[in-house]
């Protein structure tokens, strides 16, 4: 039987400058219903775009901080995130990623799926994305 989504629950793009801004044909995020839908995020400053490549540690933290400010903007927060998932060229380095991203989620940490890649964009070492309840 199929369902037809009820008209009361919009789909409402979420853009904010506290973010980096989209690189492609895509939004930052989308709320619907109860969930936010974060696209990945990569290690980029908010203002000036430019990739963050100091080190694996600082490239997980951006991503986090950046996912964060998306959060923010639809009025939740990255403690509300119910999974995240983690691409890297850096699989081996993956000890490192953890570190930063336990940072984050000190209690409680979210469901999450690690995948290793040839590549991302803009040359990133890693980008993180996420769903979120709000």
């Amino acid at each position: 039987m199929k369902q037809t989504p009820s008209p009361d629950v919009a789909r409402e793009v979420i853009e904010t400058d506290a973010a980096p801004g989209a690189i492609g044909p895509y939004s930052q995020a989308i709320r619907h219903g109860g969930l936010l839908f974060c696209s990945g995020s990569l290690p980029l400053d908010p203002e000036s775009g430019e990739l963050l490549s100091d080190d694996l540690t600082a490239e997980t933290r951006r991503c986090l901080h950046n996912l964060a400010a998306v959060c923010e903007h639809a009025g939740t927060s990255l403690d509300r995130a119910l999974r995240l998932t983690i691409y890297t060229t850096e699989l081996s380095a993956f000890a490192t990623i953890n570190d930063a991203y336990a940072e984050f989620f000190e209690s409680e940490p979210p469901a999450r799926a690690a995948v290793g890649v040839v590549e991302l964009p803009k040359g990133a070492r890693v980008e993180i994305d996420a769903i979120v309840a709000v």
